[in-house]
């Protein structure tokens, strides 16, 4: 029914409400001199979003959709609660929208008005010269560890949605488009984003509203390295385990582009801060 009310574009589905309350990250970052440090971020709940990257129900190769489902449970619990604190949740299943045609969630996202930008905002940003140069694996074939690995046909891929075990709900968003999300993030006040999902070494950096591309765009940006997982076949270099590759890549991450935290900070704010104006309100009258 809200659907089919003729309303102006913005006003058709109520959005977030602005709540109090804190979110304190502990930021691990890298630098070539300094090496491993951590800061502590603390970043509204208002202004914050989680984007939700590529955590679709299938995938062309095995191994990897297999990592996803395991995942996709933990990531869940962690964005229903950071949901219930006011922290707005943006799933990106790139290739899938027409799943979602026509919900609430997918309609919050494409009637935010276009926002400007100071530079075109692109669907896919590729590496720089220096970080191809320096990346720490070899994922030039797709990074696929299946034992027989597939040869990639391309479209029509696999996926049809977001994996089933990651609820879209309330005043979620739903969106594949760098554009979109930039709209409705600049709409809505918010200039920090948290990054989760797949793939470390592909998407989660080369997505039009991936790592990239967004802090270029000014925005404050920071990748959950508990709910990420690479491209990344152990027969290739530097000959590690999986688990030691997509390390790697979350290391290289923090050195070039953003720091890493915890899911857990995403879990609870800073003790007083989301109690709001009217409980200061009470506070100040004795009450």
């Amino acid at each position: 029914m809200l659907l089919a009310a003729p309303q102006s574009p913005g006003d058709r589905i109520p959005n977030r409400p602005k709540v109090a309350g804190t979110l304190r990250l502990r930021a691990r970052r890298r630098t070539k001199d300094a090496g491993v440090s951590e800061q502590a971020l603390e970043w509204p709940v208002a202004r914050t979003a989680i984007i939700i990257c590529d955590m679709w129900d299938t995938h062309t190769c095995g191994m990897s959709a297999q990592r996803v489902a395991l995942m996709a449970p933990r990531m869940n619990q962690v964005v229903s609660v950071a949901r219930s604190l006011g922290v707005m949740i943006i799933h990106a299943p790139s290739d899938t929208m027409k799943f979602y045609e026509g919900t609430p969630w997918r309609e919050r996202m494409r009637n935010a008005s276009r926002a400007a930008s100071a530079f075109p905002i692109i669907n896919r940003c590729p590496r720089i010269p220096e970080e191809e140069r320096d990346f720490p694996i070899d994922d030039s074939a797709g990074g696929c560890d299946d034992p027989i690995v597939k040869p990639e046909t391309g479209p029509p891929y696999p996926w049809t949605r977001e994996h089933p075990a990651i609820d879209i709900v309330g005043f979620d968003g739903v969106s594949e488009s760098g554009q979109e999300i930039y709209n409705f993030c600049k709409q809505e006040g918010i200039d920090k984003i948290v990054l989760m999902g797949v793939h470390t070494n592909i998407c989660i950096l080369n997505r039009g509203f991936g790592a990239r591309q967004m802090t270029r765009l000014g925005f404050e940006v920071v990748l959950t390295r508990d709910l990420t997982d690479s491209m990344y076949d152990p027969r290739t270099r530097p000959f590690v385990s999986h688990a030691r590759g997509t390390e790697l890549v979350i290391e290289h991450i923090e050195r070039m582009w953003c720091p890493s935290i915890l899911s857990e900070d995403l879990t609870q704010v800073v003790p007083g801060s989301a109690e709001g104006d009217a409980a200061r309100t009470l506070k100040g009258t004795g009450r």
